[in-house]
């Protein structure tokens, strides 16, 4: 690849740069570097690989939010009851999409406070952990990087356990483990994709996919029937209870890339209200598909937390799992991006305008990944611990916080770049929100929840063991006793 190739795909964040200027005594002047309606001509390329308008932050926080968790929720909902189950969602759906337009005010205070300092971002993707170094200082720094670096590091760990898990009902030929080891390797492959610009087809196909398998799964619940002699008993212990509410709490707390996909769009003031149109879309994939997979099979999700597992084999189901399959290889890498990023700025290759080079620098965050979804291959129950233990922080707590203390100080209100909503129009209002999302996470979400997920989850280890070969396989019947003659040298005579 030629060198001015590379530079025009290297990660760039001027191409997306929105530059903030004061004009005529403090007012804020727009100015787009980098949209490709004026300063590029319509290409092919352009349409695929260079994304940053309000759809592609759209279809990227849709494709994102839901992937193989549309697949373990059914058996949550055999963990809580239809009611709860339903109730939760909408209740975590909505308060994920308060903390995401949080942490979206708080990137454009960041951003408009820097800028104003004359504060230049060419080549530098802005992340999170920057954000609140930038407003709150380095202890904040220090627990942003911590939380959401663990949490995306295991967020592609249950990406491979996924492909492993899913892979296996259409072959199963091969144990999971073997699977892990060959999607490790295809998945390594997103260190070639330069930022979340680059995201555009994929982001578009990835929605598609996961309606496809959402849809399929209601469908052919549907048409199934209820299995003979189905019960609907949950939720039956405190700990699934809890396990199942925390895999829901996962399944909303996918904004841990808020900043990352707000950096990559040409005006990201306009992300405010994106991700709760994406999450109202993801209801109509959610709520239909682990409600009829309830219906129909009751407490047998309690042992099957993959819903394929129990769907017979069609062409049909073959389709959804090769989808969901390409799909979560695009979610390991939404996940991933932001390492990438982290460890070519702790190494001093973030400024590199080589793909290749970057490529190479990036593959040592693949290999810790590829090893953890070896040894904890539990499909299901790892959503649950994730869910309690790192995702209630990282993108409940922790923005709810820092927007309280962003904010704090008359001054501050008085000079933000984002005013409180329309719908609660003052700032006491904002915070008694905040205040609410903090203490409920906290009790329910880290408290119960972690105490329900990591019981859940050491019951796991204890059954199938640490490396296990092939978490949940169905056991191969025992072969029949094989019945010998006695030997003619061994009677007697």
């Amino acid at each position: 690849m030629a060198p001015h190739e590379q530079a025009e795909e290297a990660i760039v964040a001027s191409r997306s740069e929105v530059e903030l200027e004061s004009k005529d005594g403090g007012g804020e002047r727009e100015r787009r570097l980098d949209d490709p309606d004026e300063d590029h001509p319509f290409s092919f390329k352009s349409a695929l690989w260079h994304g940053g308008s309000v759809w592609d932050a759209w279809f990227s926080c849709a494709s994102n939010q839901v992937a193989q968790v549309l697949l373990t929720l059914p058996y949550s909902f055999a963990q809580l009851g239809l009611v709860s189950g339903v109730v939760l969602q909408i209740f975590y759906g909505f308060m994920g999409s308060w903390t995401a337009y949080l942490i979206s005010v708080l990137y454009v205070e960041y951003r408009s406070r820097k800028e104003k300092e004359n504060v230049s971002f060419k080549n530098h993707v802005i992340q999170w952990f920057e954000v609140l170094d930038g407003l709150l200082g380095p202890y904040w720094k220090a627990a942003g990087l911590a939380f959401n670096c663990t949490f995306l590091l295991f967020g592609s760990v249950i990406q491979l356990i996924a492909c492993a898990s899913n892979i296996y009902y259409i072959n199963d030929h091969l144990d999971k483990r073997t699977w892990t080891y060959i999607f490790g390797a295809c998945c390594a492959t997103t260190v070639f994709i330069p930022s979340f610009h680059n995201y555009r087809i994929w982001s578009f196909l990835g929605l598609g996919m996961t309606t496809y398998t959402a849809w399929y799964l209601t469908i052919a619940a549907l048409v199934h029937g209820q299995v003979a002699g189905a019960t609907h008993s949950g939720p039956k212990q405190l700990v699934l209870y809890f396990t199942g509410a925390t895999n829901i709490l996962y399944t909303f707390g996918g904004h841990a890339v808020t900043v990352e996909i707000m950096h990559a769009m040409w005006k990201p003031q306009k992300f405010k209200h994106i991700y709760l149109m994406a999450t109202l879309y993801v209801f109509t994939l959610t709520l239909p598909s682990a409600s009829a997979m309830y219906w129909a099979y009751g407490d047998e999700l309690l042992t099957h937390s993959n819903a394929f597992s129990l769907l017979p084999k069609s062409g049909f189901r073959d389709a959804a799992v090769i989808l969901m399959l390409i799909h979560q290889f695009i979610t390991f890498g939404f996940a991933c991006t932001p390492l990438y990023f982290v460890w070519e700025k702790v190494i001093g290759m973030h400024d590199t305008r080589s793909i290749c080079l970057r490529a190479l620098a990036r593959l040592p965050v693949v290999i810790p990944i590829w090893f953890l979804a070896i040894i904890f291959p539990f499909f299901g129950p790892i959503n649950s611990a994730v869910g309690a233990l790192l995702v209630s922080f990282t993108v409940y707590i922790i923005p709810a916080l820092a927007h309280i203390l962003t904010y704090r100080t008359a001054a501050a209100r008085q000079k933000a770049a984002e005013k409180p909503p329309f719908f609660l129009r003052s700032w006491t209002g904002m915070f008694m929100v905040n205040i609410f999302v903090v203490v409920w996470v906290f009790v329910v979400g880290f408290g119960l929840g972690g105490w329900a997920s990591v019981t859940n989850f050491v019951r796991q280890v204890d059954t199938f063991g640490l490396f296990a070969k092939c978490y949940q396989c169905p056991k191969l019947p025992s072969p029949p006793p094989f019945l010998t003659a006695p030997s003619p040298l061994s009677s007697k005579h």
